[in-house]
């Protein structure tokens, strides 16, 4: 059994957002409700979270989320990273610490704004006062694992921060915010055909740093996948709109939506 939850749906302001509001979403619709965005994929009972979403803690609770088997991170921007410290409570139930995994530069950008969160393995009580997270540094096109899951880093490309995304278990393909992947990436990717495809669709126009609805199903045609979901869409993204102008195998993601096969 494979399962994708969606935490959150939403970019970085959320919707609706305190400078837009609503924006293009109609608020009637509860599916436009988009806290920001993190992904929780379970695989064969192991639990793999992509990103720790500024509104972690409240979608933990939502969701009775007490154990992760590792996190991986696709960059340091702070929607993606800044619910870090709700990860001390996941230790405090599992008296564990817990792996992370991130690039180099993304690893150097957590140590630098979170300098108490990584362990050095010489810590017994870290999950009483503070997270106990284990780093892990990854490179794109190197495969790792996390409990017998396999895992590989895709480079992307065009965001203003360097980001990565993952193939997890050969089947799904998650990736974060970019404006291009790297040939090395679609290479990867080509070699599977996704069960699951989730791309992040932030705005429906093009933009300098992310791809817009154009380009996404310009990408989804390329790949082929069994499935889509378009994630981390901001006020611009009326769930509505991009269901009615998007193939029968795609869908716009929203605030605990569940994918099981």
């Amino acid at each position: 059994m494979t399962s994708a939850l969606f935490l959150g749906a939403g970019a970085s302001p959320g919707v609706p957002s305190l400078s837009n509001g609503w924006g293009a979403c109609d608020p009637n619709n509860p599916k436009n409700i988009r806290r920001r965005t993190s992904t929780l994929y379970e695989v064969n009972g192991v639990r793999i979270l992509i990103d720790t979403s500024p509104d972690l803690r409240m979608q933990l609770l939502d969701n009775h989320i007490t154990w992760l088997d590792g996190i991986c991170y696709t960059h340091a921007h702070s929607d993606h990273l800044y619910g870090i410290d709700e990860l001390r409570e996941i230790n405090r139930i599992t008296c564990r610490p817990l792996d992370i995994f991130a690039t180099e530069v993304t690893m150097k950008e957590i140590k630098k704004r979170f300098t108490y969160l990584l362990l050095d393995g010489n810590s017994e009580d870290f999950y009483l006062s503070r997270p106990g997270l284990m780093p892990h540094i990854i490179k794109p096109n190197h495969e790792f694992e996390i409990k017998n899951i396999k895992i590989m880093p895709l480079k992307l490309l065009g965001h203003n921060m360097p980001t990565f995304g993952y193939i997890i278990n050969n089947e799904i393909v998650h990736i974060a915010d970019f404006k291009q992947l790297s040939n090395s990436a679609m290479e990867k990717i080509l070699q599977i055909r996704p069960k699951l495809l989730v791309l992040p669709l932030t705005i429906i126009d093009q933009h300098r740093y992310h791809i817009g609805l154009r380009e996404a199903l310009e990408y989804i045609a390329k790949i082929k996948p069994e499935r889509v979901v378009l994630n981390h869409m901001a006020s611009e993204c009326d769930y509505d709109f991009v269901m009615k102008n998007t193939p029968d195998n795609t869908e716009p993601a929203y605030d605990n939506l569940k994918i099981e096969w």
